[in-house]
């Protein structure tokens, strides 16, 4: 007989040993902070605490064995510890300074942001002249180690989780299935995390090699590994609190390439080493991908190109300027279509029409598979296959049509599990853009309702900016507390795609 229940011991342990071995990624901002000679103690503090919490619980059980439910107890709960354990060193760097990141509230918002790869922030002090170099890259640090998962991470470099590792994989797994590359599993997580550092690595590689130029004044070293760990996981934080804008234009066409390769189903990366490409370009949803961002893109630079953008002191785009226009489009969509949330213009003060086909782009979202965020290319155009079906077989309902895709007969399991996804993605940001809105007024900082719709959008789908006061030079610090730990939630239950997280209050309920 299946077991409806949790074993609590078993869960914890698991859970122990992710928090322990995540908390020991924290020395490599101690090691920055060592160079710099800055926050070095926050950061041993914060280490030897998570280590310990970690240990202390991975000792409940010293056997785990994990079920269904377990298993997305686990992946749950330790995204959930994450962002606790990683909120610490932002408290302790600003206790006894004016720093909003010294609020709990904030300080746990950032780190949710930071691992759930959303880039929204809590503080609109972002800047080297304001944060210690060892804060800053372990906030991009976050961002990278939630990028291709947690969980997959840790099934890569601990045996004992490879024995559940096809549940817990397939919990956190971002699209409607898990694409399982080799016989074992814990191959497949390695072989992920294995292109995901490649990617990473070329990416460090070329925009060090640019800042010894004249061509990239801006881009240091300590900057290269910023935003090399932000790129690849679609994250989005920056140590500039300009973003993107704060660099030249050859630096901002070489983010644009990597951006889009982030939101590419990873296992496809998989059969290019493997010597058969043709997987890649056979793919639907690459295919679909890569359209939709040249289209889209081209849409936005000729907008741009013939109308213009307002002349902010961040980005402006002057109307007839070519260049300016295609790469501002170009670097836009790719950044808000996979949920980066980079930015090299001030797009919150575009006109409307500008902003709704943004807004579009962040609906469609990445490849599954990939570290982008959003509802995923392939479960829009299962949708719409579906649909079609529906409306054919209602006209001839004698007549058995099976969705498909690549020529492939979609099991009809996933197609009911992406009806459901979709119908909670839509349901929950719904309801959030209406408390976001309400609760705003209540404190007299009312959001509009389309920049409450965004900012419920931006939180759930990963994204990180909004518009208006929550644009990509914004900050969502003036937030109430309230809101802030709903848009925790939101990120959190976003980047778990929601029903892993929300299974687990109505498993074994019995509605008789």
């Amino acid at each position: 007989m299946t077991r409806t229940t949790i074993d609590t011991r078993a869960t914890l342990s698991y859970t122990g040993s992710i928090v322990k071995l995540l908390s020991a990624s924290m020395s490599v901002p101690l090691l920055v902070a060592l160079i710099y000679g800055e926050d070095a103690l926050t950061f041993a503090v914060s280490m030897v605490a998570g280590v310990a919490l970690g240990a202390g619980l991975e000792r409940l059980d010293e056997e785990p064995d994990l079920g269904p439910r377990d298993a997305l107890a686990v992946v749950s709960l330790a995204w959930f510890m994450a962002a606790v354990v990683g909120a610490i060193p932002y408290v302790i760097a600003g206790y006894g300074t004016a720093s909003a990141l010294a609020d709990p509230v904030n300080a746990l918002f950032e780190s949710m942001s930071g691992f759930t790869t959303t880039g929204a922030t809590a503080t609109a002090e972002i800047s080297l002249e304001r944060h210690s170099h060892a804060v800053l890259m372990w906030r991009q640090l976050t961002q990278w180690l939630g990028g291709m998962g947690i969980i997959v991470l840790m099934i890569a470099i601990l045996p004992q989780l490879a024995v559940n590792g096809a549940e817990l994989m397939k919990s956190e797994a971002p699209g409607p299935g898990l694409q399982k590359l080799t016989p074992r599993i814990v191959e497949t997580a390695r072989a992920l995390w294995l292109i995901y550092l490649a990617f990473t690595v070329a990416m460090i590689v070329v925009l060090a090699l640019l800042g010894f130029t004249d061509l990239a004044p801006n881009m240091t070293v300590y900057n290269a590994f910023a935003h090399g760990f932000s790129t690849l996981p679609t994250g989005g934080f920056s140590p500039e609190a300009e973003s993107i804008a704060a660099f030249s234009p050859v630096v901002q066409w070489v983010f644009v390439p990597f951006m889009v390769i982030a939101g590419v189903n990873f296992a496809l990366f998989w059969y290019v080493v493997r010597d058969d490409p043709r997987r890649m370009f056979e793919n639907t949803e690459f295919r679909i991908y890569l359209g939709l961002v040249t289209v889209f893109a081209g849409i936005l630079a000729v907008g741009l190109f013939y109308g213009g953008a307002p002349a902010t002191e961040i980005g402006g785009v002057t109307e007839g300027s070519l260049e300016n226009a295609v790469r501002q489009g170009a670097f836009q969509i790719a950044s808000l279509m996979n949920s980066t949330g980079f930015a090299t213009a001030n797009f919150a003060e575009w006109d409307t029409q500008t902003q709704f086909l943004l807004l579009f782009a962040m609906f469609i979202g990445g490849s599954a598979g990939s570290t982008g965020g959003g509802i995923k290319v392939i479960r829009w155009l299962i949708l719409l296959k579906t649909l079609r079906r529906e409306l054919y077989t209602t006209a001839n309902p004698d007549v058995v049509r099976p969705v498909r895709l690549g020529g492939e007969v979609v099991d009809e399991d996933v197609i009911r599990g992406i009806l459901v996804f979709s119908l909670l993605y839509f349901l929950v940001f719904a309801l959030a853009a209406v408390f976001i809105e309400l609760d705003t007024t209540r404190i007299g900082e009312p959001l509009t309702g389309t920049e409450a719709f965004a900012a419920s959008l931006a939180t759930i789908g990963n994204i990180g900016p909004g518009l208006g006061p929550l644009g990509p030079f914004g900050s969502y610090e003036f937030l109430p507390d309230t809101t802030k730990l709903l848009m925790v939630g939101l990120m959190w239950i976003g980047r778990l795609e929601i029903v892993p997280v929300l299974a687990l209050f109505v498993a074994g309920i019995d509605d008789r």
